[in-house]
């Protein structure tokens, strides 16, 4: 089993910055792909950045957050890191980090955590 926990999140000015994390534990070997999502009351979830855990390291960011976040990650610590920058409310979200142990990384993802809440106002 996986466990992703985050933490990171709360409540900042508009155009404030967060920085999200993500540990992960129990059998991450072999894990393809690290994201994370976001959800707003009402509305559907959405990926906000994805990267391959492996060569060639390759990151994707959904184009509303592009520029503004960045997506990290330390192999060596199990963890996955969201920077978000220039934060506009509507960023307000619940931010959930997930893994994949398949390719893409713009597909399906087999474990979440239960996320972390972002308000922006």
């Amino acid at each position: 089993h996986v466990q992703l926990v985050e933490s990171g999140g709360g409540s900042v000015r508009t155009g404030g910055s967060l920085r999200l994390s993500c540990a992960a534990s129990g059998a991450t070997a072999g894990r393809h792909c690290m994201a994370w999502f976001r959800q707003a009351p009402g509305k559907e979830r959405e990926t906000v950045a994805s990267i391959r855990t492996g060569y060639p390291f390759t990151s994707d960011y959904h184009a509303s957050v592009e520029g503004r976040f960045t997506i990290s990650q330390d192999n060596a610590k199990n963890a996955v890191y969201l920077q978000m920058d220039s934060l506009q409310p509507e960023d307000t979200a619940m931010y959930f980090c997930a893994m994949s142990f398949q390719l893409p990384c713009l597909g399906d993802y087999e474990y979440w955590g239960r996320g972390t809440q972002v308000t922006v106002s």
